[in-house]
This record gives structure tokens, sequence and C-alpha cells, in this order.
């Protein structure tokens, strides 16, 4: 009887992936936003009878499966595809946005959200901070996969994409002591207040420390390797290992996946990784996360449909209003600290605030004795549904409209001869790499080394017809050249500081002027 249950579960299983896999390749052949699409189908699944999928709704939408789905199985691979190839020069560029929008937005927004549950839609207060909480959350899964499929500016993504994967781990913890904590803190006062903070820093703290070990040992392991299905089964390890060993010691098992995997795809990649071997690594985990997105969108919209709206609707309009009030107010008081970050990318940022399959999963994880548990269930249900649908459909013409992702004439062909000329570039490194570790002769290496040469030749006097053209593109390149030449000088300065070769006072003074010099380049483009 348990191996027939397990056979059972595996051919609904496999039904859900079918139907995910066949609905994502109709949106990506369309070019539209799979994940949406997938919640509109996985919603009318779930209200309309059909017989043969009955078992698959009943069994998708027990709060148990969905909650170990979403969390324990397919969160840390999310996590970990999203951080391994989030490079630490890009995160340390945007680091204030990315900081202000985690940490001061996600805690200006669980308090906004708090208050206004409490007063508006008369909640109690364990009951109004776990819904805080829930919707104080960007969902990663959401907002990378929407983000990634409409298309937005590097840095604009960049700062996106930080921002989801640290305001996740801090929106759980915040769900957590809300949910468990928060009515013990409060009989205690001042006292259960400062238990309360040292919680919170403590959760964070060792997921920090958990997901910096390990991804500082994996990273190092690889090092004794070069056999990439080896290294990926390292990489599964590392991200599934560093989730729940953080989740089983109480810390933060979505700070620690994110932390490893930032370790393991910047610090592991450069003393551990060949080329194939980062190569294989990354489209491994491009197919794991299309397969966990599209499964997870569609459950999220067969779940949605448990919820029953009767006479709710005044609460769920006013509900959806404050979450979105919350969000503006958020995003633009905490990045108001931030210089020369452009209005339009707040806006875009403010709007993109989406929720998703993670807050649906933290509310089913609430105890079933839980004070105005069925309510916060059909609201944060109701938000999630409009965010995805409202909000995620129209992501895409808000960018067109506020201009974001306008290229400037010529830039296509710009793009290409760049893609293309480092890729010959890179083929002549790894040539005299190869040559010089396999003891292949020049007479060998010198044809195949010459035909990449003429090819770079024949780029170069296109790019300069280019430049001629249109003169921009070459005071794009002149700016980039610019802003790594102040970051190499920004590093020398603090070598020499090290070394101590000079005092803190000339270093200071060298810094301040490199960072001034680098605020005026930002400035004037």
């Amino acid at each position: 009887m348990y191996d027939l249950d397990l056979h059972y579960i595996f051919e609904l299983g496999l039904i859900l992936l079918m139907i995910a896999a066949g609905i994502t390749a109709i949106a990506k052949k369309f070019k539209k936003p799979y994940p949406i699409a997938l919640v509109i189908v996985g919603t009318i699944i779930g209200l309309v009878n059909i017989p043969v999928l009955e078992p698959l709704k009943q069994l998708i939408t027990e709060g148990e499966v969905f909650n170990f789905v979403i969390i324990t199985l397919f969160l840390p691979s999310l996590l970990g595809e999203a951080a391994l190839k989030l490079p630490f020069s890009h995160l340390k560029v945007n680091k204030k946005p990315i900081l202000a929008l985690a940490f001061g937005g996600t805690l200006l927004s669980f308090v906004i959200i708090g208050f206004l549950a409490i007063w508006l839609l008369d909640f109690s207060i364990p009951a109004a901070f776990v819904f805080a909480a829930l919707m104080s959350a960007t969902d990663p899964v959401s907002v990378l996969s929407i983000f990634k499929s409409v298309g937005v500016n590097k840095r604009l993504a960049t700062v996106i994409e930080g921002e989801s994967l640290f305001n996740d781990g801090l929106a759980v913890v915040l769900f957590k002591i809300s949910a468990f904590y928060l009515l013990t803190y409060l009989e205690l006062g001042i006292e259960g207040a400062g238990l309360g903070l040292w919680e919170f820093i403590k959760v964070i703290s060792l997921g920090l420390i958990i997901g910096g070990a390990l991804g500082y040992g994996f990273s190092h392991l690889t090092k004794y390797f070069d056999d990439y299905p080896l290294e990926i089964i390292f990489s599964m390890l590392l991200f599934y290992g560093s989730f729940l060993l953080a989740e089983s010691v109480h810390a933060s098992g979505v700070i620690a996946v994110v932390v490893a995997a930032l370790i393991l795809g910047n610090y592991g990649a450069k003393i551990g990784m060949s080329p194939t071997t980062k190569l294989n690594i990354n489209n491994f985990w491009d197919v794991a996360a299309l397969l966990a997105n599209s499964l997870v969108f569609l459950m999220v919209g067969l779940e949605i449909t448990r919820i029953k709206l009767t006479d709710k609707w005044g609460l769920i309009v006013l509900a959806i209003v404050i979450v979105l009030i919350a969000r503006s107010l958020a995003v633009y008081i905490s990045l108001s600290v931030v210089k020369n970050f452009p209005n339009t990318w707040k806006h875009i940022i403010n709007w993109g605030g989406l929720k998703g399959s993670l807050s649906i999963a933290l509310v089913l994880s609430l105890p079933r004795d839980f004070t105005g548990r069925e309510e916060i269930l059909i609201l944060a249900f109701s938000v999630v549904l409009f965010s995805l649908v409202v909000q995620g459909l129209s992501i895409k013409p808000l960018l067109s409209f506020l201009g974001v992702n306008k290229k400037e004439e010529g830039y296509v062909v710009y793009e290409e001869l760049i893609a293309r000329g480092h890729r010959f570039e890179t083929a002549i490194l790894e040539i005299n790499k190869v040559k010089k570790n396999l003891f292949i002769t020049e007479t060998v290496s010198k044809e195949i080394v010459h035909q990449y040469e003429q090819e770079l030749d024949k780029l170069q006097s296109e790019m300069e017809l280019l430049f001629q053209k249109y003169p921009g593109l070459k005071e794009k390149q002149q700016t980039i050249l610019q802003k790594h030449s102040f970051y190499a000088q920004h590093e020398a300065i603090e070598i020499l500081l090290k070394e101590d070769i000079i005092s803190n006072e000339v270093a200071a003074k060298e810094h301040e002027q490199i960072t001034d010099n680098l605020v005026k380049l930002e400035e004037s483009h």
C-alpha cells in the first residue's frame, strides 16, 4: 500500500510538471511572463471542476505539502541559483540602495502595515504583525523570475535582486518572532523588547555565520576537483545543507543559503572552478530554477482557490491599499538617503515589490489555533493574487512608459560587437592556457589563434565606425574605463594602508578625492 501511494504521488507530480512545462513553453513562445501565466492557469484549474485533476488539487492544496514543497524543496535552490550568479562587484557598487531597501525598507514596511492592520483591519497585535511580516517580503521567487522575463536595466536588476534576496530572510525572521514570541515579549515589557531584539540579532547572525563558514569550506573543496558533475553535487549539498542546518539551530536558513551561494559563486568560482565547471554549474541551476519556478507558480494558483471570499471584499480591498501604501512609503523613505538614485527606478522598485509563494507558504505554516489565522490567510492570498496578476502584468508597460529600458540608437549592434569580441579574446586566453598545460606546440595553436586575432581586428574596425556614427557609445565605454580606474585606485590606496606605507590621514584624504571623482562622473552621466 505504501509503495502504491508513493507511485500515485509520483504520477500526480508528473502530471503537475507536464502542465507547468506546457504553460511555461507557451508563455515563453509568446514572450509573456510565464509566472503570471502559471498563476492564472492554476487559479482557473482550481476553480473549474476537472475530475482527472481533482486528486492533484487535493494533494497540492494541503498546507503541509505546499509548505514543504515551497520552503524546503524549492526555496534553497531558487535562492542559491540567484545568489550564485550575483557578482560581489555588482553588490558592492549598489550596496547603499540594496541595504536601504532590504533592511530599512523591510522594517519600515513591517511597522507601517502592523499598525495600520491594528487600526483599520481590527487585528490583534500578534495577528497584525504576522500579516505585516508576510506582506513585507518581496518574494524572490516571484520578483526575480518576472523581472528576468520582462528584462530590466542591469544595475536596477541588481538592486531588485539584492533587495529580494536579503529582505526575504529578514521578513521570515520577523514572521517567526511575531507568530511565536511576540505575546511573550509584550507581557515582559522592557525586558521583552530586549529579548526580542536579541532573538532578531541571533537568528540573523547565526544564519550569516553558518552560510559563511559552509560557503568558504565548499569553495576550498572545489580546488581539489576538476569534475563538474561532482561540483554540481557539492553546490546542491551546500544550498540544502546550509538551509537545513541553519533552520535546525533556529537561525535564518534563507540568509544562510544566500551567503553560502554568494561566496561559492564569487570566491569559490575564482579559486577552484574551471570555465567548464562554471558553465555547467550555471546551466544546471538554470534548469533547476526554471523547473522550480514553473511548479511553484502553478501551485500558487491552485492554492489561491482555497480562499472563501464571501463578505470579505471590503476587507480585501483595504488590505491591498494598506500594503501598497506601506510599500510606497518604505521605498521612497529608505531610498531618500541614497544620492543620485533615479526617481524612475524608485517607481519600478515600488510597483515591483511583488508578493508570492513564500508569503503563502509562511501563512500556511501558522498553527491552526493561531488567533485570526483564517482572516490573515484570506487577506494574504488576495494580496498575492493582486500582486502577481495586476502588478506583475503592468510591470512591462510601466518600464516602457517610464523609458527605463529604452536603449539608444546603435546599442544593439554595440552589444553584439562587445559579446563577439569577448568571446574571441576568451578563446585566445583559453587556447594559450591549454597549450601550456598540455604541452601543445606553437605550430598547432598558432593557426587557430591567428583566425581569432583576424576576427578581433575586423571587430575593432566595425567598432570604430560605430563610434563615429554614435559618439555616445564611445563616451559610455570611456565612462566604464574611468569607473574601473577609480575602483583600482581605491584598492591601491587600501593596499598601501594595510602595508603601513602610508598613514590613515593620507589614505582618508586620497579615498575622499577618489570618491568625489566617482560621484562627479556618475552625476555627469
